[in-house]
């Protein structure tokens, strides 16, 4: 099997995000998946969800902090931080989601996690 060039493999970028609410509670991982994947196919409708392939970083969301990181194709961050945005409530619970940082290297936005 060949692999691919380097500049032939789609680029990607990882994007972590805060969800704050004003009540401060807590929620599990399960709720906020779920919650985000019907969010991004509802903004980014079926096809363009297709090309920009977002992903949930497996293992990525913190319930302590609250954060969870998205990977998505280089061309639709801003798509993403966008359609985040626009993510109201969490289990009829008011939120909201603020893209805190953006990288190529998921190492990076998993120590910004841990702060």
């Amino acid at each position: 099997m060949m692999k691919l060039q380097p500049s032939l493999k789609p680029k990607k970028r990882y994007v972590l995000f805060q969800i704050t609410n004003k009540d401060n509670k807590k929620f599990w991982k399960r709720e906020v998946i779920d919650a985000i994947e019907q969010q991004l196919i509802k903004c980014f409708g079926v096809f363009m969800f297709a090309r920009a392939s977002p992903m949930i970083v497996k293992e990525s969301f913190d319930e302590a902090s609250q954060k969870i990181i998205i990977k998505v194709s280089h061309k639709f961050t801003e798509e993403l931080k966008v359609a985040m945005t626009l993510l109201t409530d969490i289990k009829e619970t008011p939120v909201e989601v603020t893209s805190i940082s953006t990288s190529g290297i998921l190492k990076k936005l998993k120590s910004k996690i841990k702060n």
